[in-house]
């Protein structure tokens, strides 16, 4: 190798050092913490919580997708970050520390300037505060899994690595280009929402196998096939159409199991981030029921959830 080469390479990791070096400074608010850059962000500030136009702000969008970030603060060489309280900076400092110096290598002005061609692996919060979504760029499997112990995970390799990896694994639900990971009560996902997340990132890059068995298919409910009456269908068709996506982007899947005419209740499986979750209730009287009573009068009067 020439001496200029060796200069180039010497320099370009002077400069990495540098520029990725993030240096965490507390403030006089305790709610607010400074984490440092050494050179300009932006020019100007920006103040950003979840109502915010967050599409070209990758920086901003991950810090945000930690339950505890009340707002992000961007303006010359640090980004502020404002947590609810409840939550010690001790805990989590850390992982905010590694997002930021990871974004900043893929974009370092904050803007999203260019996509990667390798796969990248995004967190959001669900509404059941046991379970993560991790949604890839790349389509993982066409129709869903769910993996509720290390057993079933057998011939579900990306399951049985996470089940391996990580011991307060509890449930998996993978469907299209998620994957919806439950937690045990022995942590919490602020604490270790990073590590999970590059996990993934890593296993599906690597282009590891997602899959060796058959995802389950539309009408397919548990291990069997439903052979639906006209009502059932009908009610199917509801779910699909104004149900089915905005319950995918929770990370979570309901599906009609059948109806019981005599009775007029709609029994629903509950899978994915709608197990088990603290709002599902809510869910199913205060929107599903009501949706299906309108479009179905006379016809339904109850809707009961089953866990999966």
């Amino acid at each position: 190798m020439n001496r200029f080469a060796i200069l180039m390479i010497t320099f370009a990791v002077l400069l990495f050092n540098i520029m990725y070096n993030i240096i965490i400074e507390p403030t006089a608010n305790p709610k607010v913490m400074k984490f440092i850059a050494e050179y300009n962000l932006i020019p100007g500030s920006l103040e950003l919580d979840r109502s915010s136009d967050l599409s070209e702000l990758p920086l901003a969008k991950e810090l945000l997708n930690f339950p505890f970030v009340e707002k992000v603060f961007i303006t010359a060489n640090f980004v502020a970050i404002s947590k609810i309280d409840g939550v010690a900076w001790e805990q989590v400092v850390d992982n905010l520390k590694i997002i930021i110096s990871e974004e900043l290598q893929n974009n370092p002005r904050v803007y999203l300037q260019q996509k990667t061609e390798k796969p990248t692996v995004f967190a959001e919060m669900t509404p059941n505060p046991q379970v993560m979504k991790f949604v890839s760029t790349k389509p993982l499997i066409k129709g869903v899994l769910e993996i509720k112990s290390k057993i079933e995970a057998i011939g579900v390799p990306i399951a049985e690595a996470l089940f391996g990896k990580f011991s307060f694994v509890k449930e998996i639900f993978i469907s299209d280009d998620f994957i919806a990971v439950t937690i045990d009560t022995s942590t919490q996902w602020h604490i270790i929402m990073v590590e999970v997340r590059s996990f993934i990132n890593d296993y599906i890059s690597n282009d590891g196998i997602i899959t060796e068995i058959q995802p389950q298919q539309p009408g397919v409910v548990g291990n069997r096939t439903k052979d639906f009456s006209e009502t059932e269908q009908k009610i199917a068709d509801i779910l699909d159409e104004f149900v089915t996506p905005a319950v995918e982007q929770d990370g979570g899947k309901i599906s009609l199991i059948e109806f019981d005419e005599q009775s007029k209740t709609a029994k629903m499986l509950m899978q994915g981030a709608c197990s088990g979750c603290p709002s599902s209730t809510a869910t199913l009287k205060n929107g599903i029921e009501n949706l299906l009573k309108q479009f179905l009068p006379n016809v339904i009067e109850n809707v009961e959830a089953t866990n999966a």
